[in-house]
């Protein structure tokens, strides 16, 4: 299933929650920004002490002070290969190979690839909405996802992308 809701990226009530990163292991928008503060300096210090990643890979740390048990970072850019549909397909299929190989339930991740320069919620939600379903219609965990925005726009976009793409997976508004 496929929820859409409205608030804050850290308190998704979920068990991992995917934080989009560059290849330095710094946030890329500003709610991943707060992400990063709200999870905590430990699981800063974690990241950074892995050095460089490469673009489209994804890992896994502990939730740190989120409502999440554990964070799964995709590394969406780097100074040499910036962000682009591909880079955002593949790093978001890493992400839920990490999250079927943890047995993890339920991931909130924002609207991938979006902020400045970069690209729009409406394609965005046509490169991610097609990876969700068939990820569920595979009927691997996770199973449950949350789609966490924070404008009334982001969501409606995302709303009809969910209902023209993959209509069988939206939860019903409540």
């Amino acid at each position: 299933m496929i929820r859409l809701l409205r608030g804050e990226l850290s308190e998704a009530p979920v068990e991992a929650i995917v934080h989009p990163i560059r290849s330095d292991g710094a946030a890329i928008t500003s709610a991943g920004r707060r992400l990063e503060t709200r999870a905590g300096p430990t699981v800063a210090e974690r990241v950074a002490a892995q050095g460089e990643f490469p673009v489209g890979t994804a890992f896994l740390t502990p939730g740190g002070d989120t409502a999440a048990d554990f964070l799964i970072h995709l590394v969406l850019q780097s100074p040499e290969e910036p962000m682009g549909p591909e880079v955002l397909e593949r790093a978001l299929r890493n992400g839920l190979r990490r999250a079927a190989d943890f047995g993890i339930v339920s991931v909130a991740l924002p609207p991938l690839g979006t902020g400045a320069g970069q690209l729009g919620v409406e394609e965005s939600a046509r490169r991610m909405v097609p990876i969700l379903a068939e990820h569920l219609a595979e009927g691997r965990a996770p199973g449950t996802f949350v789609v966490v925005t924070e404008s009334a726009f982001d969501e409606t976009a995302l709303r009809e992308a969910l209902a023209a793409l993959a209509p069988e997976h939206l939860e019903p508004s409540s």
